[in-house]
Order: C-alpha cells, then structure tokens, then sequence
C-alpha cells in the first residue's frame, strides 16, 4: 500500500476554479481528515472527528438533494438560502472552522520542529474554535490537547506503510504534508470570506 496521505485525497487535487471549490472533492479530501484523527490515535479527539464527520454528512446531504445546484460549496450556500433551515450552510460554516483548527495545528507543528503536537494543538485551538466554544467544550478541548502523540510517534506513523511495507523519509512525508496544508489553508480562507462577506453566518 502506501503511507496514509497517498490514500486519501489531497486538497491539493481539489479544482478551485472563479465557479467556487469543487463539492464533491472538497467532502471526499475531508474524510482524509478523519483518518488523520485515528493517526493521533486519543479517544480524546473523539468529539472533533464526531463533528467533523456530521459536518461532512450534512453537506452530502444537501448536495445529493440538489446536485445541479451544489456542483461548487459556493453554489451549494447560495442554492439554500431562503430556506427555514440551512442545515448545509451551518455544516459547512462548521466543518470549515474544524478544518481550520487541524490546518492550524499542524501548519504549526511543521513551522516549529522541536514544539511537541500537544503545543501546536493548543495554538490551532486558540487562533481558530476557542472563540466559538462555551466552558464546557473548552474542557473537553483541553484534554484532548493534553492526549496528543508525543511529535515523533505521530510523524513515525504518518511516514509507514499501511501494509508493512518500507516507511518513506521524512522529508517526503513533509513534503507532501506541505501541499495538503498548503491547498487546505486557501480553501479554508477562501470560504470564510465568502460567508463574511454574504452575511451567510448570521442566525447560526
């Protein structure tokens, strides 16, 4: 097989054209992210891929109820307004700030190479979902920060193979880790403009 980033799909290979980001890509690489919490390995962080993975079914959702209007996430928000309730839009609103904790978290682990996970974590959580998070959800937060992998296990488990095989270097693990930060990070920032700027936040 092949270590776990070359098995799911990147967000670098997500299109991004004027039309908006592809849907169907961009809910297919968020899966991988999941898989990136199983690599983190605490029960911990059982909650964020919980929410993710709602988040993740709700656009779905939407999308499968309304293709020709849900090709791109652009479209897909815009296609819902009006309605009682923009289940999509509020999962995406979500799902996008869950994206951008681990997008953070790890842009900061690649940043500063001697910084345990557990540090990086901490400062995705407080530039990103803090903010948005009552006292109760800051503790369950807060513990799971504490449950981060020490650095090396979890780098040594992004480099292996799934099947046994060799494990790959640690500059091609960083590499492609990298691209996938990298494409995430303006996806990321490029729908949080777009719910900015439409006001498509508003009664969430």
């Amino acid at each position: 097989m092949a270590p776990y980033l070359e098995t799911v799909k990147s967000f670098a290979d997500v299109p991004v054209t004027d039309a908006g980001v592809d849907t169907l890509a961009f809910l297919e690489a968020s899966q991988g992210v999941l898989g990136l919490f199983d690599i983190l390995g605490s029960t911990a962080f059982a909650a964020v891929q919980s929410d993710l993975k709602g988040n993740i079914i709700k656009v779905r959702a939407r999308y499968d109820a309304a293709p020709a209007h849900s090709a791109t996430l652009e479209e897909l928000v815009k296609n819902e307004q009006g309605e009682k309730k923009r289940t999509a839009t509020e999962g995406l609103m979500w799902l996008l700030r869950g994206l951008a904790f681990t997008c953070t978290a790890l842009l900061n682990a690649q940043a500063n190479e001697n910084e345990e996970l557990s540090v990086a974590f901490i400062k995705g959580y407080e530039l990103t979902l803090k903010q948005y998070h009552n006292f109760i959800v800051k503790g369950i937060f807060s513990v799971a920060m504490k449950a981060c992998p020490y650095r090396k296990d979890f780098y040594a488990k992004l480099a292996s193979d799934l099947d046994g095989g060799p494990a790959v270097t640690d500059n091609i693990i960083s590499e492609e880790l990298d691209k996938w930060l990298a494409a995430l990070d303006l996806i990321v920032k490029r729908m949080q403009v777009f719910y900015e700027k439409h006001g498509y936040t508003k009664g969430f």
